[in-house]
């Protein structure tokens, strides 16, 4: 069995967080991200450990807000939220780790972005069991104001990241990724999606370690060139208060479905760089719908269910 490097696997965390961070303010050219440490150890509860680096950036002159957050936290158990689908790892110590990041942005027609990468080793009391271990993430864009260039762009990036492992990863975790970011309750996808992956342990420690590292280093490139494109696009207040219904969707999604919000909950995790991705501002409406035609009918009516953007 191939060494796991968890020193390694830390590292290059901590170093995506800090130039996407330093790639994010270069873009806003005024905002800057502010660290916040935290520790775990300090907690009431023995039983948790770790900590970790949360950076926020409030008000800049293109991010209205943004968390792009480090974690690494241990525990004597694992909580139900990573056990569930994988009951035979019940009660097993483990640490977790990841860079987590949403951007919100101040202009409607500059997409909202996530993404994440994380690394989680499971180990048994019993001597003599091997630590079970694997690597997930992705990362999905959310316009309001949607445009097929920029769409377009997300995927290409997105498929190139997973070009030298292999013709069918790239349409596997495209395909998880419509399937995971999909609200149930309303019927249509979070937005025009990208990538999803979990549980990725099949191709051994090394070359999953490497396929998470072309993730985490393509979301830059796939993101800042749709923001300089759209910056600089008129808004008003129609196009904001659009803007502020449909983050109302990030909210629902992020509190009823997303794992990695349950699984930071369950394990004790730090409550203010959980839920950081949670817009600033935001609005609901009762049984709204846009006006038929309209700009805002168009992301309703054509973008927010699978499609294959690249043929």
């Amino acid at each position: 069995m191939a060494k796991v490097d968890t020193t390694a696997v830390r590292q290059y965390l901590l170093d995506l967080q800090e130039s996407i961070c330093q790639a994010l303010e270069q873009c806003d050219g005024a905002g800057k991200f502010a660290r916040d440490e935290w520790d775990r150890e300090e907690a009431a509860d023995t039983s948790l450990g770790g900590g970790g680096l949360s950076r926020v950036l409030r008000g800049g002159a293109v991010f209205e807000q943004g968390g792009v957050n480090f974690s690494h936290v241990t525990g004597d158990r694992l909580p139900d939220a990573a056990t569930k689908a994988r009951p035979e790892l019940a009660g097993r110590a483990f640490e977790a780790m990841g860079v987590s990041l949403v951007i919100h942005p101040e202009n409607p027609r500059v997409p909202t972005s996530h993404a994440n990468v994380r690394f989680l080793c499971a180990t048994s009391p019993e001597e003599g069991v091997d630590p079970v271990w694997w690597f997930g993430g992705g990362y999905d864009l959310t316009p309001f104001y949607p445009v097929d260039e920029d769409v377009v762009h997300w995927h290409q990036t997105a498929r190139h990241a997973c070009e030298p492992f292999g013709d069918d990863v790239y349409p596997r975790y495209k395909k998880w990724c419509d399937q995971y970011f999909y609200l149930k309750h309303r019927g249509e996808t979070r937005g025009v999606g990208g990538l999803f992956f979990d549980d990725l342990n099949e191709w051994g420690f090394e070359k999953s370690f490497a396929f998470l590292r072309a993730v985490g280093d393509s979301y830059i490139p796939a993101y800042l060139p749709i923001v300089e494109r759209r910056r600089k696009d008129a808004w008003g207040e129609r196009e904001r208060q659009f803007q502020l219904y449909r983050r109302g969707r990030y909210v629902e999604f992020n509190l009823l479905y997303d794992r990695g919000t349950l699984f930071g909950l369950q394990s004790g995790g730090r409550t203010e760089s959980i839920l950081m991705s949670l817009p600033p501002l935001v609005s609901w409406r009762y049984d709204w719908s846009p006006e038929p035609g309209s700009e805002e009918a168009k992301l309703v009516n054509g973008y927010l269910e699978p499609r294959d953007w690249l043929r």
